[in-house]
């Protein structure tokens, strides 16, 4: 070998290649975790650990510039580095088996990491007592809806992401008989009541638009706060404009302003639809009832004891019916997915679930068993040698 394939083989295989990825790796965790009060964990993880590239957007303009290798390059790169040296630098041997299993480990362990950033998916349910569900929303991500409520049998739902909505460009979708046209948006806001004296026009003509007013809010990244986007959406016909509504995440059935709660109904050529922005959902096979919540707290203190959902569990064939209790530390498996007690407000009679799916989850342990067991047989096997030669220097100086 010899040329370009020798030259790129050489760097692969480098030791001082290993050396400088876990420097910048441990620079990346040291920056991040100054950023993360910035941007929250949710924020760091997309911007330094699940890029490529980390940007950074410089002056006002918000030209973003990159700044350092992401999270994807670095362990990327260590990945190959590791791979090409384990088979490249280590003939199998007995005495060296402890360190192909370690190397093997850690090779499992950065692609557990990978695999978990590709295929996680993080989502929560709301249930109220007596409530049934049969969705999941996710906690970050939302889209707008266009659901057609005609057959009373089902509906049919046009779910268009919000990052679609953000480019504010029209939209035509095939199973829709209009045009959907994004007027304005906002990544988060904030809404109230319009000012009767107000001479800025509404921006809805429909809905609750009309008396209500959406004003852009600063976007937030704390771990216990959400965003909540709005947009002015007009709907346009083959005869004209039907209409323009105000939605927004805030509009809700469990709103706790109850001109919130109702939904956005509209008649167009014979049929009737609604339209709602919504936090994107993903419908399970099975469904959830909430029977029952359970906040219990130690006698004497408000410190929390006891969180528990009593949920019953309905397939649609009805064979794996049953009850489920959810508490803490005791999460429910089911259909591929693990449901954790994420919240409570028991005076509402609310709880709020953690589903999270994750085809690699045992990837992680079954590294670390590797790694544990290769470290543990390459120390017996220098314990052995350790001992063999004491025993031998013994006999030979008795």
């Amino acid at each position: 070998m010899n040329g370009p394939l020798r030259t790129a083989r050489d760097f692969l295989v480098s030791l001082k290649l290993t050396v400088v990825l876990l420097a910048l790796g441990l620079i990346l965790v040291f920056a991040a975790t100054l950023d993360q009060v910035n941007l929250g964990i949710w924020g760091i993880q997309e911007k330094w650990f699940r890029t490529f590239v980390v940007v950074q957007p410089m002056g006002a303009g918000g030209t973003s510039v990159p700044i350092f290798p992401g999270g994807y390059a670095i362990g990327g790169l260590l990945l190959l580095n590791l791979i090409a040296s384990h088979f490249y630098r280590f003939a199998f041997t007995w005495r060296k088996a402890g360190i192909q299993f370690t190397h093997l480990g850690v090779i499992l362990l950065l692609i557990g990491e990978l695999l978990s950033g590709l295929w996680q998916e993080d989502y929560r349910m709301q249930l109220h007592e007596g409530e049934t569900k049969n969705f999941s929303e996710h906690h970050l991500n939302n889209e707008l809806a266009i659901i057609d409520t005609t057959n009373p049998a089902h509906d049919e739902v046009v779910a268009i992401p919000e990052e679609i909505i953000a480019r504010k460009e029209a939209i035509q979708h095939a199973k829709l008989p209009f045009r959907i046209v994004i007027k304005e948006y906002f990544p988060n806001s904030d809404l109230a009541m319009r000012d009767a004296g107000s001479t800025r026009p509404p921006q809805a003509t429909m809905g609750i638009g009309m008396s209500v007013a959406a004003t852009s809010q600063p976007l937030t990244y704390k771990q216990n706060e959400r965003n909540m986007p709005a947009a002015s959406v007009e709907l346009v016909g083959t005869s004209g404009s039907i209409g323009t509504w105000l939605v927004s995440t805030s509009f809700s059935p469990h709103s706790r302003a109850p001109f919130l709660q109702a939904p956005q109904a509209f008649t167009h050529e014979g049929r009737t639809y609604r339209i709602a922005l919504r936090w994107t959902r993903s419908y399970k096979p099975f469904s959830f009832q909430l029977l029952k919540v359970t906040h219990d707290v130690y006698p004497g203190t408000d410190t929390p004891k006891n969180f528990s959902s009593r949920l019953l569990l309905k397939t649609p064939d009805g064979r794996e019916d049953r009850e489920v209790l959810i508490y803490m530390n005791n999460p429910l498996r089911y259909g591929g997915y693990t449901f954790y007690q994420h919240q409570m407000d028991s005076a509402q009679g609310m709880t709020g679930l953690q589903a999270v799916k994750n085809p690699s989850w045992l990837l992680p342990y079954v590294a670390c068993t590797m790694m544990t067991f290769g470290l543990l047989w390459q120390f017996m096997i220098h314990l052995a040698g350790f001992i063999e030669r004491r025993r031998a220097a013994a006999a030979a100086n008795p």
